[in-house]
């Protein structure tokens, strides 16, 4: 049998390592080929992997560096798009998440277009649920084709709905765009950074494991996979056992490490109260149907196997296994008040500085935070089971590549403006663009126009503000998003202050 040559990037980070595992485990089936950076860690990481398979295949390079893109597109079968810059380090460093996540897409989409037509490699772009923003009650749940919506202050979100425009409309034969959720790993125990108080109470999302995903990046690979799963996007998450409100989550991740519950170490405002992202999926097991990835084991055991992993530091394995936590919890508050009032990040930092775009924007207003109540009259109930449908503005019965220009058009002026015909549609402020019409109703896509854009950069027609408020004014299809849960707020347009931080 022809062994199936694979381009992998981002081996390094969390999806693409057990991506890469998981593909060599079937030594007889691929040919791995991995881009990575030729740093000291990577290089320890990798070496002794490289010593046990004959089938791997390492590019020391980097993804802004085309030449070396386009040594692992060449030839190959499959590429899987995984690697780029991610949260937290895409908040401290957003020019630089910009730079290498948008050039990345750009490199691999010239890199694949200049392979002979009949030998293109199929695509595969991790996205992100962070693409979709804010979904709060009753818009907890959503589904593939909902508006783009990237919150603001989400440089890492905003770099994936661009990236992801670049190569799911870019003319490439065969591709696929499979967006990620929040991913459990062991690691995830021993995060600690500011940015966890981003994250409101009451949100949620439909997590998905390492395994799981590792799984997918494998099973995407096969031969077997039907022509009907592609040039499509999808959802990743491994099912309702992982649906969780982000309670449920603090819940299960402090008793995993032997910490007390939320309401003894945290204070409730010091989590904010909008403006993240997350959802839990109606359309969520359509990846599943497709590839069969899951190993469905139950969150409570999950939680416990990441509780007991070799790789968590013997600080929070003693802690896992004496609770000594529990015994002190005024400590570790101490430390989480700390970490709420950390400089620039910190929720608390912005309250006292009062830093009002970021207060609007995580809160409402400072009257919003105010009324924030405490843990003893805060709902932490399970958020509703009944998904909430948008309108996605034509006959989803009917395959997209049938519809007439007429029904094309109909979507369009469902979402402010005109289908030109020849993939040419117009806003509501008149700018004319070209996109396929999977990008707009598969992928929830619309005019490039409204997509914020930061202010450091040239030229400065491109330097549009995250100003979501005026993009629901014109377009009824992303005002049902919007609209609902902004209705009180006075003006969310936010200018130049957004974009601190794009300079560095």
């Amino acid at each position: 049998m022809q062994k199936t040559t694979v381009f992998l990037t981002g081996a390094t980070g969390t999806m693409g390592f057990a991506g890469m595992t998981e593909i060599l485990r079937y030594p007889e089936q691929y040919e791995l080929r991995i881009l990575a950076r030729p740093s000291k860690k990577n290089k320890e990481l990798l070496s002794p992997i490289l010593a046990k398979y004959d089938n791997l295949h390492i590019i020391w390079g980097d993804l802004t560096n085309y030449e070396d893109v386009l040594r692992g597109v060449s030839g190959a079968d499959i590429v899987l798009h995984v690697g780029g810059m991610v949260s937290p380090q895409a908040d401290y460093r957003p020019k630089a998440t910009l730079r290498t996540n948008i050039t990345a897409a750009e490199y691999i989409t010239k890199a694949v277009l200049a392979q002979p037509e009949d030998q293109q490699p199929k695509v595969v772009y991790v996205g992100s649920v962070a693409q979709m923003g804010d979904r709060r009650e009753p818009l907890h749940w959503g589904r593939a084709g909902d508006p783009i919506c990237v919150s603001a202050y989400d440089h890492y979100g905003l770099t994936k709905a661009l990236a992801e425009r670049i190569i799911t409309d870019s003319g490439i034969k065969t591709w696929v765009s499979l967006r990620q959720s929040g991913i459990l790993y062991p690691a995830i125990l021993k995060n600690y950074d500011p940015i966890m108080f981003h994250v409101p109470i009451r949100g949620v999302l439909e997590w998905a494991t390492v395994e799981d995903s590792g799984r997918l990046l494998e099973r995407v690979c096969r031969p077997e996979v039907p022509k009907a799963f592609w040039n499509n996007y999808y959802n990743i998450g491994s099912g309702e056992e992982y649906r969780l409100s982000n309670y449920e989550f603090e819940c299960l991740l402090l008793d995993a490490i032997g910490c007390p519950k939320p309401q003894q170490i945290f204070n409730a405002n010091w989590f904010t109260t909008r403006n993240f992202h997350g959802m839990w999926y109606i359309d969520g097991d359509k990846l599943e149907e497709f590839l069969h990835f899951r190993a469905n084991l139950p969150v409570k055991e999950y939680f416990a196997q990441m509780a007991k992993s070799h790789t968590l530091p013997a600080g929070i394995k003693f802690a896992a296994k004496t609770h000594i936590a529990k015994l002190f919890p005024h400590c570790v508050k101490l430390a989480m008040r700390k970490m709420a009032n950390s400089k620039e990040h910190g929720t608390q930092w912005w309250i006292k500085n009062n830093v009002e775009q970021r207060i609007h924007a995580y809160y409402g207003s400072v009257e919003a935070y105010k009324a924030i109540p405490d843990w003893k009259h805060f709902d932490v109930s399970h958020n509703s089971e009944k998904p909430v449908l948008l309108d996605h503005g034509y006959d989803e019965t009917k395959d997209v590549d049938s519809l007439t220009d007429a029904e094309l058009n109909k979507a369009a002026v469902f979402r402010g403006g005109k289908y030109l015909g020849n993939d040419t549609w117009q806003d509501a402020n008149g700018n004319t663009f070209k996109a396929g019409r999977r990008l707009i109703l598969l992928g929830g896509h619309w005019s490039p126009y409204d997509m914020p854009y930061p202010y450091a950069f040239e030229p400065k027609e491109k330097q549009v503000p995250w100003h979501w408020d005026r993009v629901a004014k014109q377009n009824p299809f992303f005002a049902q998003l919007w609209t609902p849960l902004h209705e009180k707020d006075e003006d969310n347009v936010y200018g130049p202050e957004v974009f601190q931080g794009w300079e560095n």
